[in-house]
């Protein structure tokens, strides 16, 4: 293997110029404060973790976590995503501190890839858990939380999709009983989208034309608040009923939030985690073919750290939104240059500290050359200009130089 040149980098990661730091930070910012506003309190945690305790609690394959030893031996991880790591701080260090929580964080998170063009292994997750509440309020607060995230990030069309896992768990215990092998080939069908490779596994099996119509069947729910009607004729599995009927309920929330018409109900839809226990969603931008958002209810993840309380959540892809998404950030403020010589220099550092504490971002240059006494005789001293030849397109021009003949 050739060793790497010096401006390589290992692949799935990336260098943000300042361009794209600054909008990623705005978007960030915004989703933030956004979440601020409803409640959620920030929390930050380490970017190294345990295998044994988050590794394990993640629910993300062996093969995709980035895993090295410590000087003692312990196995550890990179984060390879945030949900359980809030978890283990929700069952430990928050342990004593009033139910329900409502805790928001930022953070980037690895997952070791494949060297396949377009995959990352590192990328930037911002997000909310709402932690001991199990009612359908607590899931249509994440789900509107979510569409204000968006529109916060600059997200001008959009549209949710929310299932429920206990649906598709009822459905196939039915349709399916005893053959666990046969369930997971097609859930594992719906997890990729793979509606051609559902219908083969669904014709190859020993089943009765009724049988496989209902499996069928699954593949037309989707749409507005009549699926739930629909999906209710589908299947008279207990746990079937129950999960259609708390989605009904989400549904009923989200309408008085007013935001339903930004949602569909889509009961293919299977969360991409196995600590998903009941509804769950994703966010879809219109310039992108995949989410910019996901969530869902985890009700059995913090039992793993000795907590076993509901919770549910969300987050956004924020560097997605940064890539594919346009018009979501305004046109940035020129910073201000303040050009200055020896004798006026107290004069324009003082106006560059008063211009600051407005909030401007401000630059100074001492004169010395020629050329820049040549090009500040072209401007209105003391006054704010642009100057096309050298500045126009970089910054809002100040000038405090003396005359000079």
């Amino acid at each position: 293997m050739s060793k790497p040149k010096g401006f390589e980098k290992p692949t799935g990661v990336r260098d943000y110029l300042p361009h794209a730091v600054a909008k990623l930070r705005k978007i960030e910012n915004d989703v933030l404060h956004c979440m601020s506003r409803w409640g959620y309190r920030q929390i930050m945690t380490p970017t190294l973790e345990y295998y044994d305790t988050v590794g394990v609690a993640s629910s993300t394959s062996d093969q995709k976590l980035y895993k090295l030893l410590n000087n003692r031996g312990q196995a550890l991880v990179l984060r390879s995503e945030m949900t359980a790591p809030v978890a283990r701080v929700v069952s430990s260090l928050l342990k004593d501190e009033p139910l329900p929580l409502r805790l928001s964080y930022h953070a980037n998170v690895f997952r070791a890839i494949e060297a396949e063009a377009g995959r990352e292994a590192e990328f930037f997750q911002t997000g909310v858990e709402l932690v001991g509440d199990d009612s359908p309020e607590a899931d249509a607060e994440v789900v509107a939380l979510a569409i204000s995230s968006l529109q916060a990030a600059g997200v001008k069309s959009f549209k949710i999709a929310m299932g429920h896992v206990g649906f598709l768990n009822g459905l196939f215990q039915e349709a399916l009983p005893g053959l666990p092998e046969a369930q997971e080939d097609l859930k594992s069908h719906l997890l990729s989208r793979d509606y051609v490779s559902f219908r083969e596994s669904i014709r190859r099996l020993n089943l009765s034309d009724a049988q496989k119509n209902e499996l069928n069947g699954l593949l037309r729910l989707r749409g507005g608040k009549e699926i739930c009607g629909q999906a209710l004729e589908l299947s008279d599995h207990p746990l079937a009923r129950v999960s259609i009927e708390h989605l009904c309920k989400v549904w009923e929330v989200l309408v008085s939030y007013g935001v339903s018409q930004h949602v569909m109900i889509d009961l293919t839809m299977i969360g991409d985690f196995s600590y998903y226990t009941g509804m769950t969603f994703e966010g879809y931008a219109s310039e992108l073919g995949f989410p910019v958002c996901s969530g869902g209810r985890y009700d059995n993840l913090l039992q793993q750290f000795g907590r076993p309380i509901p919770s549910t959540g969300f987050s956004l892809k924020t560097n997605r939104i940064l890539d594919g998404v346009t018009g979501a950030i305004e046109a940035e403020e020129l910073p201000i240059l303040i050009q200055y010589d020896i004798p006026r220099r107290k004069e324009g550092l003082q106006e560059a500290m008063r211009l600051r504490l407005e909030g401007h971002s401000v630059i100074t240059r001492l004169a010395t050359g020629p050329e820049d006494l040549k090009m500040v005789k072209r401007l209105t001293t003391d006054t704010i200009e642009a100057e096309g030849e050298r500045y126009g397109e970089i910054y809002t021009f100040v000038s405090f130089v003396s005359e000079h003949g």
